[in-house]
């Protein structure tokens, strides 16, 4: 997930679907309510394990938030390489494997009715919309920066949507890989700590919507990943030009990552 979150157009929340732990991460979040801050306020240090326990599932998250984090360190670097100087077979990778997702949710809808079908078409259009927006012009005062980790996190858990992307689009993106480069401590925590508020408030609300409404919700995600594909899609034009030829190494990636997906989702496809 760490790996996904960290490149402009590929989401986390993807990742998650397809290696089958998306639903269990959802609710392992929304779970956390902070009751177990009440009895600690009272002094009621059994009473506090015996909830923090029950409300937050360590054996779940804390292995996922390490290996994200040690993405988010050593491929910082790596990403930000490729998209400056292999940018088309970059974003070619990046176009199979959302196009691989998308696919893969697909097989999860119990049927293609019109109201799904119109959620679909909903969903890509608004996210074409948004992808089409320039970047947005901000400084990278605390504030700012605490409001984007509030902001991307919200995306980075949704299949489709890029929460790099997003602060892209926001103008922070770079900014934040040079701060995890240099390990700028205050802008980490302040970011990590707007994540952190946005992702307890946000999953609650997509925990409802997988429980309650499923099918269009689903649906709604798959349109979200096909309006999604303008962006590597323009970057690869853009980078090949009128070269027809440099258009032959961007499809074998594309079709590499689209492979992986399938081969990644068919490994670890199982009831959650």
């Amino acid at each position: 997930m760490g790996s996904a979150d960290i490149i402009p157009g590929v989401s986390g929340g993807t990742i998650a679907l397809i290696t089958g732990i998306y639903g269990h991460l959802v609710e392992a979040i929304s779970n956390i309510r902070f009751g177990f801050l009440k009895p600690l306020l009272k002094g009621d240090f059994s009473g506090f394990w015996s909830k923090l326990l029950e409300e937050i599932d360590f054996k779940f998250l804390i292995p996922l938030i390490l290996g994200i984090g040690v993405a988010f360190l050593t491929l910082a670097k790596v990403v930000t390489y490729c998209m400056d100087f292999h940018t088309a077979v970059t974003y070619a990778f990046f176009l199979g494997l959302i196009i691989a997702s998308a696919v893969i949710l697909f097989k999860k809808l119990d049927e293609l009715n019109m109201k799904n079908l119109i959620f679909a078409i909903v969903g890509a259009i608004l996210t074409y919309i948004f992808v089409s927006l320039n970047p947005i012009a901000a400084n990278h005062s605390l504030i700012v920066i605490f409001f984007s980790g509030i902001i991307a996190i919200c995306a980075m858990i949704l299949p489709g949507i890029s929460g790099s992307f997003l602060l892209f689009l926001l103008g922070q993106y770079k900014y934040m890989l040079n701060a995890l480069h240099q390990l700028q401590i205050t802008e980490i925590v302040t970011f990590v700590v707007g994540a952190v508020i946005g992702i307890l408030g946000f999953s609650k609300i997509l925990n409802f919507l997988l429980k309650n409404h499923q099918e269009v919700t689903m649906a709604f995600l798959i349109g979200i990943m096909l309006g999604s594909l303008k962006v590597p899609c323009v970057e690869i034009v853009s980078s090949v030009g009128m070269d027809f030829s440099g258009f032959i190494p961007c499809l074998i990636v594309a079709v590499i990552g689209f492979v992986i997906i399938i081969v990644l989702e068919t490994k670890f496809d199982y009831k959650e």
